[in-house]
């Protein structure tokens, strides 16, 4: 990586009362984790850049480990000592639920201001695009969408419009690393200090579009095939310094998004039921049978799709589902909890 400070990698005076808060002797440096893998970490600490293991009470807890765009503190003078001490508190975190039945959180990326979702524009879905955008807007981050691969569009507008009639209130651009259309564009969401991470599935040209707008091949790609479809899967995270700007984060193709967020971020990414259910006659309206129905009726009137409906009544299910497993799984953490209170308190010697 290229010569930086801690403020080109985004540290601002708001974090040093934090640092303090958790490092109450001064003893610890901050460091900003600039790649993520199989048991790997890479972080910058304004004067170098150095891979590092963590304290072991951090690998005890799953969820504390630190991810792509997280700040810590580092212990140690020289690389050969240092190791991550302490993850600081992270301002956003792009959050999904890990990959089948488990019900556990995977944080993808941290402390991200701009969260740029790629749209390839030879597969567009628009019911995976509502699923990432509530992940987004869960996630404290600012959502772009990118459609991707704009040479390959036959008609442009027409595909753009599809995707705006999904993200609404989204900042929509058509994004072409082929030809360097509308990299500017994306450059401009990210001044100095500032942080971007790309999201999408793979093939979507994520890793194409990051080395466009660093000017080299900062991330591996391959060839892709003839069906416009790339044949490489980005396996790590990586936090990557735009010239002339801010930071960019590419992520893994994500095969299975799944939500990790609540009522209020789907709400975000449905505005339009939204809007149209504050005009339902019952404040607890399922807009299915019910009289009165303002968003039944927009759906009638052709205001609102069907198939958007659908989407939302999909995401709904899920989130609910989501809670319900989240509370047993709270009261079976609690139940253990106490049996292994009881369990020592037995063990101890009467007096």
């Amino acid at each position: 990586m290229v010569s930086l400070t801690l403020p080109d990698l985004g540290w601002d005076p708001s974090f040093d009362h934090v640092r303090d808060e958790h490092d109450v002797a001064g003893a610890l440096r901050p460091a900003r984790v600039t790649l993520q893998g199989r048991d790997v970490w890479r972080v910058h600490d304004g004067v170098d850049e150095s891979t590092l293991g963590v304290r072991g009470r951090l690998r005890a807890e799953p969820h504390a480990l630190p991810v792509a765009g997280d700040w810590v503190l580092l212990a140690g003078t020289t690389r050969d000592d240092s190791v991550i001490e302490v993850v600081l508190p992270r301002r956003s975190s792009l959050v999904r639920k890990v990959a089948g039945s488990r019900t556990e959180e995977q944080v993808v990326a941290a402390n991200v201001d701009v969260v740029l979702v790629a749209v390839p524009a030879h597969s567009v879905n628009p019911r995976r695009l509502e699923r990432e955008l509530t992940l987004v807007w869960e996630s404290g981050a600012r959502p772009v969408v990118a459609l991707t691969k704009s040479d390959l569009a036959g008609d442009v507008e027409a595909v753009l419009d599809e995707i705006r009639a999904v993200a609404l209130g989204v900042e929509v651009l058509a994004v072409s690393s082929y030809d360097g259309d509308g990299l500017d564009h994306v450059r401009a969401l990210i001044p100095a200090g500032a942080t971007l991470a790309v999201i999408g599935p793979s093939g979507a040209g994520k890793s194409t579009l990051v080395n466009a707008l660093v000017g080299y091949e900062a991330l591996a790609t391959t060839a892709v095939r003839d069906d416009n479809r790339g044949v490489h899967t980005t396996s790590a995270r990586h936090l990557v310094p735009v010239p002339g700007g801010g930071l960019v984060i590419d992520t893994p193709g994500m095969r299975e998004v799944s939500l990790w967020a609540d009522e209020e971020a789907l709400d975000d990414a449905f505005r339009d039921v939204e809007e149209f259910a504050g005009d339902c006659r019952f404040s607890d309206c399922s807009h299915r049978t019910e009289p009165g129905c303002a968003v039944l009726a927009a759906v009638d009137a052709g205001l609102l799709d069907d198939d958007r409906l659908a989407g939302w009544r999909k995401l709904q299910r899920e989130l609910a589902h989501l809670a319900r497993k989240q509370d047993v799984r709270l009261a079976l953490e609690e139940r253990r909890r106490w049996a292994q209170i009881s369990k020592a308190q037995r063990a101890r010697p009467r007096p």
